[in-house]
């Protein structure tokens, strides 16, 4: 029998874990995952993967203990509390539109049989609503919210805290098999990967952050989104390890940013779905049989602009895409193929492994113009620019271009103005960014104006 369920969901770690902090002072303790189809089935297969992988290595840590079940946790949940006698279910809270309605409803079950969901921390340093203007209102631009949300703080990192023993109970289900992702690889997972890897990033590249984070033909960012998105490691702990100097600050931003897109869709739900801009909701996209034979180009990294193909090949071969190439392909997709944002938000969510809803859905607006940002509409990544800026060498490009790998650095970034013996697409680009920077343009003052 267990004094208390642990009810793990993106935290697959036992340090820094006040919800566990809190399921162990009762006694015994349930570790408990629930495969919610409603999760489950949305999901792409590199996240799904990636989660079983990570289930496993967590298992192993908790030597067997871990129980697993498939199914409606409003169903699921309560059961496995009644059948080991646990009272209290443990939870970092959930700030997200669907968890928030699933815990409420697991929470009003717990209840009718006299047993209560305990929610005790968050997979944030600053639990979203935390952080308000003045006048009560929550933010929707990023540099105030940044200046609130460092002076409202957050806690030290959770002291450790491992049960003598664990709970166990009978009935605990096999995970599903893992799928079949072909040549894509993942990298390690896990809790002590996490770790590692943080420690390897801080002694080596944090210094740099700040000048090197933009590269994608290096190797300078901390490569832990995943990491924090399933909770092998949280983002209080890393923010424990930093300081004032200018790279440590930098990444502190960009923990930060996480943040506010979880505060931004914690107080918009709708736009999870929806533009935070009302206003834009008029803007022309194009439709039809064309359309969709662009975005097949854009999705498969054969749209004749280096750059935007390197990174959706980098996606397509590891789940996973620099952040820098990130913007610059959701830009191409919306302001130069005339898509809207929700379609290559679906596929980003369903090909990546870090992929998260707040993260995702709001980067991809903020790219497109509709989300946050004071003025962003007329901002429009130039494909070749980025480019030549940030994959100066081409370094970046034939790592996955390899149709591109004998062209010269002077022409790697616009193949099309010299190079010989190419396949059509970099002969012959699919659109003029010059021609549709400026038809984007016109769209979103048409949109203003309605």
């Amino acid at each position: 029998m267990a004094s208390s369920v642990w009810w793990i969901r993106r935290d697959l770690r036992l340090s820094d874990q006040p919800a566990l902090v809190s399921a162990a002072a009762a006694g015994e303790v349930l570790p408990l995952f629930v495969i919610d189809p409603s999760l489950w089935r949305p999901s792409g297969d590199v996240r799904r993967a990636y989660l079983l992988r990570s289930l496993r290595e967590f298992d192993s840590v908790l030597a067997g203990a871990l129980h697993v079940r498939i199914g409606d946790p409003t169903i699921v949940v309560p059961n496995v509390a009644s059948l080991c006698g646990a009272s209290e279910v443990h939870v970092a809270a959930d700030f997200g539109p669907y968890g928030r309605k699933r815990d409420g409803a697991v929470d009003a079950e717990l209840r009718i049989a006299g047993r209560s969901l305990v929610r005790t921390g968050s997979p944030y340093a600053v639990a979203p609503g935390r952080v308000r203007k003045d006048d009560g209102t929550p933010y929707r631009v990023f540099t105030p919210f940044y200046r609130a949300w460092l002076a409202h703080g957050w806690r030290s990192p959770a002291p450790p805290v491992r049960p003598n023993q664990w709970a166990r109970l009978d009935g605990s289900q096999p995970l599903p098999p893992e799928p079949d992702l072909g040549p894509l690889e993942l990298p390690p997972v896990g809790e002590v990967a996490a770790q590692t890897r943080w420690s390897e990033f801080r002694a080596s590249d944090l210094a740099d952050y700040a000048d090197l984070r933009d590269r994608p033909d290096l190797s300078a960012t901390s490569g832990l989104s995943a990491a924090l998105k399933w909770g092998e490691i949280h983002p209080r702990t890393l923010l424990a390890d930093l300081d004032d100097s200018r790279g440590h600050e930098v990444f502190r931003r960009e923990l930060a940013w996480r943040e506010f897109y979880a505060d931004v869709l914690h107080q918009a739900p709708e736009t999870a779905r929806r533009n935070l801009r009302t206003e834009l909701d008029s803007i022309e996209y194009d439709q039809g049989a064309s359309a969709d034979q662009r975005f097949e180009a854009w999705r498969f990294g054969r749209t004749g602009y280096p750059f935007v193909d390197a990174g959706m090949r980098q996606l397509l071969a590891e789940g996973w895409m620099h952040n820098r190439v990130r913007m610059v392909a959701a830009s191409f997709l919306v302001k130069d193929l005339h898509l809207p944002w929700t379609r290559g938000a679906r596929w980003f969510m369903q090909m990546l492994r870090d992929a998260d809803v707040a993260s995702n859905q709001h980067g991809w607006q903020w790219v497109a113009g509709t989300g946050t940002d004071a003025a962003p509409y007329f901002r429009v990544f130039n494909p070749v620019a980025q480019g030549k800026r940030f994959d100066a060498h081409g370094d970046y490009v034939r790592r996955y271009v390899p149709e591109l790998r004998d062209v010269d650095g002077v022409h790697i970034h616009e193949p099309w103005l010299g190079a010989s013996g190419l396949p059509s697409e970099y002969t012959q680009r699919i659109v003029d960014h010059e021609v549709e920077r400026q038809d984007a343009l016109d769209r979103y003052a048409s949109a203003r104006r309605r």
